[in-house]
């Protein structure tokens, strides 16, 4: 995946550029749906709302990593890749790399598998890749490579993930995630794959709901399927576009000026899996999934007024436009991302 840090850094000069930039003359608008009732706003510009801790800081990570030496293991009668992984240490996904194994990862009867050597640390129950990336002072994006995981990226109680070879060994016990947080940083790609807290073997994500009373703390599922079509967010002059910036940045999405209080809307309906300001860059987040490996952002909110695992339906307002993060005058980042690549807004929104 990269150097993630990089690109953060990319991010933020560019979301800084973005309220420097010259608006661009914009079409009339079209009249908005009509408002359904939201919570009492906070002063403009500032990040008030329906805010909860993150995911990833909810459950304490247990440092249980141990150290694997390489070797060779003869398969025995009944062997299966997991249980290869529970007698050796390694996991099930470095073996398969290792070994060169496709799915359904069949194994034959003396055949000999090549043992990775690595730092291996045992996934206990509702932990989330970013808290144990956290948890040893490495990369999430480095475990998902090292790994080879792949979506829906919903770790399972009892996984063996393989640690990037600068993970730092933890004694045994319980690791605060937010006493590191300081040196931790992330992205929004990160956030999309590593939020998501562990499962037993046979449990299912739960499906999201119109309006949760209490947070929701389990994986969340994706929709079954994407309706087809985005609307604008909001309507407003354009101060920054997807791509190359004139300074040599690039952009992952839109800038959209709007003032302080303005409705931010779904561009479609879906779950949201993040509300919060944990990605300072853009001071007030909400992702929203909406199926179909489609996902929306939406940077700078002054206000957030929904959860994580609430389904939005399209032009349901989400929050109030600010000037949260790393801007000077309130608006709305704009991103769309497909299979977590992102793409131009513009080109997948009504024309104006």
């Amino acid at each position: 995946m990269g150097d993630f840090r990089h690109h953060l850094a990319a991010l933020l000069c560019a979301a800084s550029l973005a309220g420097c930039i010259p608006a661009t003359s914009a079409p009339p608008s079209r009249p908005a749906p009509t408002e359904p009732p939201t919570p009492e706003r906070g002063a403009p510009g500032e990040a008030a709302g329906v805010y909860e801790r993150p995911t990833w800081a909810l459950k304490t990570v247990t440092a249980n990593a141990v150290r694997v030496n390489a070797g060779i293991y003869s398969v025995r009668p009944g062997d299966t890749l997991r249980a290869v992984g529970e007698k050796t240490g390694a996991g099930s996904e470095a073996l398969a790399i290792e070994n060169d194994l496709v799915p359904p990862y069949t194994l034959r009867f003396g055949q000999e598998l090549r043992i990775p050597a690595g730092l291996y640390h045992r996934v206990g129950a509702g932990e989330t890749g970013i808290a144990i990336a956290a948890a040893y002072g490495v990369d999430w994006g480095e475990i998902i490579t090292v790994n080879a995981l792949s979506e829906p990226y919903i770790l399972r109680v009892g996984q063996r993930l393989r640690l990037p070879n600068d993970a730092r060994a933890l004694p045994p016990g319980p690791v605060d995630v937010g006493a590191r947080a300081g040196a931790f940083r992330l992205d929004i790609d990160d956030i999309l794959t590593g939020s998501q807290p562990a499962l037993a073997e046979a449990a299912r994500p739960a499906a999201g709901t119109a309006a949760p009373r209490q947070p929701v703390t389990t994986a969340i599922a994706e929709p079954a399927a994407f309706a087809g079509r985005f609307e604008w967010p909001l309507n407003g002059p354009i101060l920054a576009r997807f791509g190359p910036l004139a300074s040599g940045r690039v952009s992952d999405g839109i800038n959209i000026a709007a003032a302080a209080g303005t409705p931010i809307r779904a561009a479609a309906g879906g779950v949201v899996t993040y509300a919060g300001d944990q990605v300072g860059t853009y001071g007030g987040l909400i992702l929203i999934n909406h199926g179909g490996g489609w996902v929306s952002a939406y940077g700078h909110a002054g206000r957030i007024d929904v959860k994580r695992g609430q389904s939005v339906r399209i032009g349901d307002v989400i929050g109030r436009a600010g000037a949260t993060g790393q801007v000077q005058t309130s608006q709305l980042h704009f991103q769309l991302r497909k299979n977590r690549i992102p793409v131009d807004p513009m080109k997948q929104l009504p024309p104006r």
